[in-house]
């Protein structure tokens, strides 16, 4: 096979931060005044706090004007965010909907284009180039995973398996037999396949694939290590919401893995803080915001996306990059009074080679104070542990969970399989508390 040339990058990828800045501002420009002229929603809240789009005069100038939140989008269902005719809408995708409405989004033909662009400059960054084979096993439907990325792909000229999510014995054989370079899935997920792998007796660092382009839920630093040990590839971030359009918005550079770089040309990033709502310097940790820039039927004005990290500066490209996502700012688990990620919790299960990346955090209140409880499974050799090793390994999680945390926990030892696995973003917190 001749050897891959990569595909040469955008010129916006190497340009200079004045440049970036110049074009983010004349289209936060049009993009605030499409938003005003054509949104019921975004007129109201601008003008209720006393701003204009003609008062945007710099970058910093974003500050004045009001979020939008998750809580705006279901306000407005199903359509009231569109900025366009409902005719000029090609597609619209929604959210889990997992907690009242839906959020739904919509694009015209050339928002869809602006997608494919980014998810290909996306799975570029990875390592991927025109002629990969990329196995696509994110969801596909209303959830914009599969559908993000295969468009992408196609637009970088790659050959598509659009597999979609479950069915992991199928996975397992189509990887086998179509040999692709590529895999497009949230990480917890492709653990699972790694598990399928050693069920049928494979050794998944000896499939064909070489890239996991992973997103759709936090995963840390120490999961990517395993999954690179364990899979034999590459596994870089893909970062995306729904409401700002789906997979795309950020990636990680292959040659550098330091964190997903933000596509700036098309969504402008804020980092503030969650309480107070005060935007951070670049470095400090809070909520990431975003505002689209390019978006025709739904633009998205400071949109609240609860997801914490930092913003860094460039490094591969001339783009801001962000963070690995430390938890939201809505899935928190305060336990008597402590701050807790589950993420936090991820980090050290994975120190302990006993112990498999699959875990759910369950929170009681059986009396006047918070319990905290982690199921976690063990790896398939460490079943047949003596009583004595499998107590050596809940003190250790125990100790570590106090002492690094803060907080106490009850540590249940599982069997490997045994804890539900997501098709789609795995679910780590089950809170029991009372709600009254």
């Amino acid at each position: 096979m001749p050897t891959k040339t990569p595909s040469p990058l955008h010129a916006i990828e190497s340009a200079s931060r004045d440049e970036i800045a110049n074009l983010q501002l004349e289209r936060m420009k049009w993009s605030l005044r499409h938003a005003y002229d054509n949104v019921p929603h975004y007129r109201k809240s601008f003008d209720a706090r006393g701003v204009h789009p003609d008062d945007l005069k710099s970058l910093a100038d974003l500050a004045r004007f009001p979020f939008t939140t998750k809580a705006d989008l279901r306000d407005n269902y199903p359509f009231g965010m569109f900025a366009v005719p409902r005719e000029q809408v090609a597609r619209v995708h929604a959210s889990s909907g997992t907690t009242g409405k839906p959020t739904v989004v919509g694009y015209t033909k050339r928002d869809i284009d602006t997608w494919a662009d980014c998810v290909a400059r996306s799975i570029r960054a990875s390592g991927g180039c025109p002629g990969d084979i990329v196995h696509v096993a994110y969801g596909y439907g209303l959830f914009t995973g599969g559908l993000g990325a295969h468009y992408g792909a196609e637009r970088l000229g790659c050959t598509v398996v659009p597999m979609g999510g479950g069915q992991s014995e199928k996975q397992i054989q189509l990887i086998t037999d179509f040999r692709p370079d590529i895999i497009m899935v949230t990480p917890s997920y492709c653990l699972a396949l790694a598990e399928e792998f050693e069920r049928h007796g494979l050794d998944a660092q000896k499939s064909s694939l070489a890239i996991g382009i992973f997103g759709a839920e936090p995963w840390t630093n120490a999961m990517r290590l395993d999954i690179e040990r364990r899979m034999g590839i590459d596994a870089v971030d893909i970062y995306g919401l729904s409401e700002v359009m789906g997979p795309g918005v950020a990636n990680e550079c292959i040659e550098s893995k330091d964190g997903p770089v933000i596509w700036e040309d098309h969504f402008y990033p804020e980092i503030i803080d969650p309480h107070t709502g005060e935007v951070l310097p670049d470095g400090s940790e809070g909520e990431l915001v975003f505002t689209s820039l390019t978006k025709e039927a739904m633009p998205v004005i400071r949109y609240r996306t609860r997801d914490l990290t930092r913003l860094l500066p460039p490094t591969a490209r001339s783009m801001r990059r962000m963070a690995k996502i430390t938890g939201r700012s809505d899935d928190m688990m305060i336990i008597r009074g402590v701050n807790v990620f589950p993420s936090q919790i991820e980090e050290l299960i994975l120190r302990q080679p006993d112990l498999a990346p699959h875990y759910v955090c369950v929170i009681t209140r059986p009396g006047a104070l918070d319990e905290l409880t982690v199921r976690v499974e063990t790896t398939l050799p460490f079943v047949h542990a003596g009583m004595n090793s499998r107590q050596q390994v809940i003190r250790q999680l125990t100790q570590d969970i106090k002492t690094l945390i803060g907080v106490s926990a009850v540590i249940e030892l599982n069997d490997p399989g045994s804890i539900e696995r997501s098709l789609g973003k795995a679910k780590r917190v089950i809170d029991k508390r009372p709600r009254d």
